[in-house]
């Protein structure tokens, strides 16, 4: 073929600069943060949670008292100029102990969601890629573990490494990262029978970079939702070893204890269990849509 042929001859720099024929080329995370943004519900529910956690940090800062500062004399005042949410039976500022409450629960919720994730996604990968027989063996270990009552899990870890934060960390996390692996295990045994991982098969690529270019990005989506849900189940699961007091202990309260505390003077003096009754429905209502917008957003497989 020669070189002066008409039909071959190469393209006018200067149409190229006018008319650009081929699409811009973006990577999944431009493309997921393009639609993510345009989502004003995901983009309210985010705000607010970075407003909680800015406040979690700077809030106590903000009043001269502290979370276990008793004022007998001024109990179970109502909201006023002094006591922006009231105060509760011992005369201690419900503002100030909404915050450090704050720390604490939202502590225990992203920690717990986040070893979940470590762990779920590992095993569930595992588990998918292996033999038949290696799966069997996987997944029946995670249901004898799953099978025991995670009740008395908690009171044998409260006896043995006594009450505090890290054993309930330990005790959300035992059996937590199940449901996880299993969502990320039946994602990647779905898209394994899908072309584009046959293809990449057939192009000679390794189980790890199959694993880590095609499959997980393909499970974000189900993996953001699940973690997004992990954080306010682990809140919920705190306040309840709260209630049985297995929990944080006095002087230190999260948003559980402070909302069991409230619940029995709920006739008399109800802002007591409104303030943390409040935050724990805000915080769980936005993480949820949150994970709802990720999950549109960054799951390659829908369209917006």
């Amino acid at each position: 073929m020669s070189s002066q042929d008409p039909l071959f001859a190469p393209l006018d720099p200067s149409l190229v600069q006018q008319e650009c024929y081929l699409p811009s080329c973006s990577s999944l995370w431009q493309e997921g943060m393009r639609r993510f943004l345009r989502s004003k519900t995901s983009l309210f529910s985010l705000g607010f949670l970075l407003f909680l956690i800015l406040m979690a940090l700077i809030g106590p800062l903000l009043t001269p008292y502290t979370y276990y500062e008793t004022h007998l004399s001024l109990k179970n005042t109502p909201p006023c100029q002094a006591f922006w949410f009231g105060t509760d039976e011992l005369g201690r500022d419900l503002f100030t102990r909404i915050w450090w409450g704050a720390r604490i629960s939202l502590f225990v919720g992203i920690s717990a969601s986040l070893i979940d994730l470590f762990i779920g996604v590992f095993y569930g990968a595992i588990a998918a890629m292996t033999s038949s027989k290696g799966q069997e063996f996987l997944m029946r270990g995670a249901d004898i573990l799953y099978s025991i009552p995670y009740l008395l899990v908690v009171i044998l870890l409260m006896v043995i490494m006594g009450p505090g934060l890290f054993t309930i960390l330990v005790a959300l996390t035992l059996t937590g990262w199940i449901g996880m692996a299993r969502i990320v295990r039946g994602q990647i045994l779905q898209l394994q029978q899908m072309d584009f991982v046959k293809a990449a098969v057939a192009l000679g690529a390794g189980r790890p970079r199959i694993l880590l270019y095609h499959l997980i990005p393909n499970c974000l989506g189900p993996i953001l939702v699940t973690v997004t849900l992990t954080i306010p189940s682990a809140i919920f699961a705190e306040a309840f070893l709260s209630f049985l007091g297995l929990g944080v202990q006095a002087p230190i309260a999260s948003w559980g204890t402070m909302a069991n505390d409230g619940l029995s003077a709920l006739r008399y003096y109800p802002w007591r269990l409104f303030f943390p009754a409040a935050f724990i429905s805000m915080t769980m209502l936005c993480f949820n849509l949150l994970g709802e917008g990720l999950r549109d957003a960054f799951d390659p497989r829908i369209r917006s």
